[in-house]
């Protein structure tokens, strides 16, 4: 006797519904570095977003990744991300930037010599026209020069 047959029901009802098909959204990702050539990373997933989340943490780590989905039983490519180009690009920009403030730097440090070489070179100039004048008069009657020299000091 059938053991999934139940006593009250003598014959076989209608099947459970659901379907029984085989999943046809799955993508893979494959990533390969010129270091390891023979030895790829490929991983599968049927998550679209962990797909390219994935593709996108193996082209920061310099690898050439594809991005493939299933069609039936063959891969087609929905993506192709060059890793260490993107890194070459990346390092670029970084340079050109670094270079940038270290040029903005030099720049500002240059304009700040450049017053403080005026600012020495004015105060220099108004001590020099101090020293070339006459002290004021302190004398009694606006004389400038003393009225006698004592005998010791002659």
């Amino acid at each position: 006797m059938n053991r999934r047959k139940h006593p009250e029901r003598p014959h076989r009802r209608k099947p459970a519904s659901g379907d029984r098909t085989r999943n046809a959204k799955l993508f893979r990702v494959e990533a390969s570095w010129d270091s390891r050539p023979d030895r790829p990373a490929i991983r599968t997933t049927t998550d679209r977003a962990a797909a390219r989340r994935l593709a996108a943490q193996f082209a920061e780590r310099g690898a050439y990744v594809i991005v493939q989905a299933t069609r039936g039983f063959e891969w087609r490519t929905l993506d192709e991300v060059d890793g260490p180009a993107l890194l070459a690009e990346r390092q670029a920009a970084e340079a050109a930037e670094r270079a940038r403030q270290e040029a903005a730097q030099h720049a500002q440090q240059a304009a700040a010599e450049e017053r403080r070489r005026h600012r020495l070179a004015a105060e220099a100039s108004t001590h020099a026209q101090a020293l070339m004048s006459a002290p004021a008069i302190v004398r009694p009657e606006n004389r400038q020069r003393a009225r006698h020299i004592t005998g010791a000091q002659r």
